[in-house]
């Protein structure tokens, strides 16, 4: 998911105008605008809702998918698989578009990123997948946003609103409610991976935090396709070398092999297609929902497919980290002044597409899955 909480602080900072006098002129013209775009709105809404269901759910699937091919790869090898596969459908794209070369221009950040938004949590969370299921990873999961706000307050030196504060305090309490009595370090195995798995969750996500920032601060300007594609080559290149020592020593069945493919193409490749896509339409704001609706789709998928139950426990501490996200990602935050009231001494800017769509400023980015 950290390329759509880059999004949501790439916007707000593209909204940051200049503010100056009050005039007639202005108000109107903000009125028409705002009436336009309702309309545009509302003739938008039901695709717009199709694919915001559609990324929730391809999003919600690869904790699914790991589920079912994590035990049969590995962690690294899985993983390999799928940034290999996503770096070649992705790639692919951009060479159709002819925008290959775009890759040389950061080569360095773009590694960085790859390693900070794919090839890192993807390792943690499948590894993770091979302790907890499917639902319980994806809530997990959730945090990111508190993490992405964190970490902006304490390296970017982003503002943070005190309804934020007060969702991150009840986002960790949705975690501590979560994992209490699961987290014990004991000499039994069982418990022990347990523990390990939970926290590798929640490394992955901080390590999503980290990611939307770090593209927050270098990709501003970047195609989000090339940001999509370059880091994924850059991930399966990092791990190529230890993936292929880990590689299974019995070939996987075909049913990992299939859910391999699917991480790489629909959860990752795919995926990104659609995020972008949302994003142009409906901008991070609105397409920053569909963190509450992966947690929905993933324990949906586990229990249909997998016979994965849903405890009291999930559904208590689940409810919390969401409403804990949704405070951290602003929701429920009264805005500091209407736009008709916001007139810039200067030419406004419209919010662009580079402000608001670099993929891993997900990932989950945005993708963060």
């Amino acid at each position: 998911m950290a390329v759509l909480h880059s999004q949501r602080l790439s916007a707000a900072a593209a909204y940051d105008y200049n503010t100056g006098s009050r005039c007639a002129a202005a108000a109107a013209e903000n009125r028409v605008a705002q009436a336009a775009h309702r309309s545009h709105s509302l003739a938008m809404k039901t695709r717009d809702l199709a694919d915001l269901l559609l990324l929730a759910a391809l999003w919600g699937a690869s904790f699914l998918f790991m589920r079912i091919a994590a035990p049969a790869f590995g962690p690294l090898a899985l993983v390999e698989v799928r940034v290999v596969i996503a770096a070649l459908f992705l790639g692919g794209l951009l060479a159709l578009r002819g925008e290959l070369r775009a890759l040389r221009a950061q080569p360095l950040q773009l590694a960085a990123l790859g390693v900070l938004a794919s090839a890192l949590p993807f390792v943690l969370l499948t590894y993770a997948t091979l302790h907890v299921t499917a639902g319980y990873a994806a809530i997990l999961n959730a945090t990111t946003p508190l993490w992405t706000a964190l970490v902006g307050c304490l390296w970017l030196r982003n503002a943070v609103a005190p309804r934020q504060w007060l969702g991150m305090a009840i986002g960790l309490l949705g975690v501590a409610v979560l994992v209490w009595g699961k987290a014990r370090f004991t000499p039994s195995a069982a418990e022990l991976g347990t523990t390990l798995a939970l926290l590798a969750a929640l490394l992955a996500t901080f390590a999503y935090g980290v990611a939307a920032n770090f593209s927050r601060r270098h990709f501003a300007n970047t195609p989000p396709l090339v940001i999509a594609a370059g880091s994924q080559i850059a991930a399966a290149a990092v791990l190529l070398p230890p993936a292929a020592l880990a590689w299974p020593p019995t070939p996987p069945p075909a049913l990992a092999w299939a859910s391999a493919i699917a991480l790489g193409v629909a959860c990752t490749g795919l995926a990104y297609l659609v995020f972008f896509r949302l994003l142009a339409r409906v901008g991070a704001v609105s397409a920053s929902t569909v963190t509450f609706l992966i947690p929905v789709f993933a324990t949906s998928w586990g229990a249909l497919f997998l016979g994965e139950g849903v405890t009291a426990q999930m559904l208590a501490g689940g409810v919390v980290i969401l409403v804990g996200t949704g405070l951290s990602l602003g929701f429920g935050l009264r805005r500091a002044a209407a736009p008709a009231q916001r007139v810039a001494s200067a030419p406004r800017r419209a919010p662009s597409i580079a402000h608001t769509d670099s993929p891993i400023a997900s990932s989950r980015s945005p993708h963060s899955v």
